[in-house]
């Protein structure tokens, strides 16, 4: 049977994030080399989870020691790492490597300096509600469900939580603020899931200040 997520989250819970985190991205990790996948994990976990990393370690270690046998993987109580295409195919030599690259990050305090997401994953670990704004609500359907982009965000703060509202709003400033002129903001906003484009005249850096505004009206208007 199935683990319990209890179960899960102690045995692999930090291991699977680990390996979220290449989605869309090369396992091109060396000895020698920190692939881009990895260096955003060790960048978003050192700011905001840093307690996990030894966690992160010991996961990914023992599970590259310790493959599933037969009896778990027949019960289905093991973790199938998914197809990230490792050079060379050696699975359990890349974990190692990954779990040693952990390690020394941890024991040399070295944290990936900050700076703009490069990874799919990275842009929704940073800004999870905003990915949930743009996913669920300016997606490719948008013109058959609303009538205009301000509809939708009507929408959204009228279905949301205030205080899941307001986290949004910090997300967005916090967004504004990175060094990124509109195309790179547009790939930020497509990464992010929105499938629209902003409305006219408005660039992306625009239009999402004009978003935070509204959303900050609505709350202030207790919406």
């Amino acid at each position: 049977m199935p683990m319990a997520p209890r179960e899960f989250d102690r045995r692999y819970g930090e291991l699977d994030q680990v390996l979220r985190a290449y989605t869309g991205q090369p396992a091109d990790d060396t000895p020698e080399h920190r692939s881009d996948a990895l260096t955003a994990y060790l960048r978003h976990t050192w700011r905001y989870r840093p307690w996990t990393l030894v966690t992160a370690e010991a996961q990914v270690r023992d599970h590259a020691r310790n493959p599933p046998g037969t009896l778990r993987i027949r019960l289905g109580e093991f973790y199938s790492v998914p197809d990230v295409q490792v050079p060379g195919g050696d699975v359990r030599a890349w974990l190692l490597v990954i779990a040693d690259h952990i390690g020394r990050s941890v024991d040399e305090g070295d944290a990936p300096r900050p700076e703009s997401p490069v990874t799919h994953w990275e842009w929704h670990a940073r800004f999870p509600e905003l990915a949930q704004l743009l996913g669920g609500w300016f997606s490719q359907d948008m013109p058959d469900e609303f009538e205009d982009h301000a509809a939708a965000l009507v929408d959204y703060l009228e279905s949301t939580d205030p205080q899941l509202v307001a986290g949004l709003v910090g997300e967005v400033h916090e967004l504004l603020a990175l060094p990124l002129d509109d195309p790179d903001c547009a790939v930020a906003l497509a990464s992010l899931g929105m499938e629209v484009d902003p409305p006219t005249p408005h660039g992306p850096r625009s239009w999402l200040r004009g978003a935070a505004d509204t959303l900050v009206s609505g709350l202030s208007a207790g919406r």
